[in-house]
C-alpha cells in the first residue's frame, strides 16, 4: 500500500471545514496524514488543531507582503505536504506559491459563477434559483482554477445571506471530505 498522503490545511477563521476534515480523519473515513494547519492570524482554527493533536503554525501577515510570501513558502517547504487544502484561508496566494505547490480550495458558489469573497451575497443579488459549493485547483487568479467537484444548493425564497451560507457550509464540509477521501484512495483529483 502506498504511503499516506500528507495534507496541509490553510485557514483563517473558526475552522468548521478543518473540523470536518479532522473528524473524518479521526473516524477512519479518510486515510491521510494531516501534517499541519497554517493560519495568517490568531484564529480559533489554531486552538481547534491543537484539540485534535494537529501541529499549527501562525504566520501573521506582515507589512511587506513579499516577506510574508517568502516566510509562508519556507514553512510549507519544510512541512513538505503532498497537497495543500485552503479551507477558509482569506489570503490570495502568490503566483510563485501556486506554481510550486499543489493547492486546492473550497468556494461557496458554483464556479465559475460568483467568484470572490462575497459569493453568497452575489448569488442572492443575482436572483438565481440555486448556488452551491465548489472544490477547485488554485491558480494565479481569484477562484479561476479548474473545478474538481461541485454540489448544488437550492436558494429558498426568503433566504438571508446567513441562512443560505449555513446550508452551503454543510454541503461544503461534506464535499471537501469526499474529495480528500478520493485523493487518499487514488492519489489524484
Amino acid at each position: 500500500m502506498p504511503d499516506k498522503k500528507r495534507i496541509l490545511l490553510l485557514a483563517s477563521g473558526a475552522g468548521s471545514l478543518a473540523k470536518a476534515i479532522f473528524e473524518a480523519h479521526k473516524s477512519g473515513a479518510m486515510d491521510i496524514d494531516i501534517v499541519g494547519v497554517i493560519s495568517d492570524n490568531d484564529a480559533p482554527v489554531l486552538a481547534l488543531a491543537k484539540e485534535y493533536g494537529v501541529n499549527s503554525f501562525l504566520i501573521s501577515m506582515q507589512n511587506d507582503r513579499n516577506e510574508w510570501d517568502r516566510t509562508l513558502q519556507t514553512e510549507v517547504s519544510e512541512i513538505d505536504p503532498d497537497l495543500i487544502v485552503s479551507v477558509g484561508f482569506m489570503r490570495i496566494l502568490s503566483p510563485q506559491f501556486v506554481k510550486r505547490f499543489k493547492v486546492i480550495n473550497t468556494h461557496p458558489a458554483l464556479l465559475p459563477n460568483f467568484p470572490g469573497a462575497h459569493a453568497v451575497r452575489d448569488a442572492l443579488a443575482a436572483g438565481v434559483s440555486e448556488t452551491g459549493t465548489t472544490v477547485h485547483w488554485v491558480d494565479e487568479g481569484v477562484d479561476t482554477g479548474e473545478v474538481i467537484s461541485q454540489v448544488k444548493v437550492p436558494i429558498i425564497p426568503g433566504d438571508s445571506e446567513e441562512v443560505l451560507h449555513e446550508r452551503i457550509k454543510i454541503a461544503e464540509r461534506a464535499l471537501i471530505v469526499e474529495t480528500l477521501h478520493k485523493y487518499a484512495q487514488t492519489g489524484s483529483l
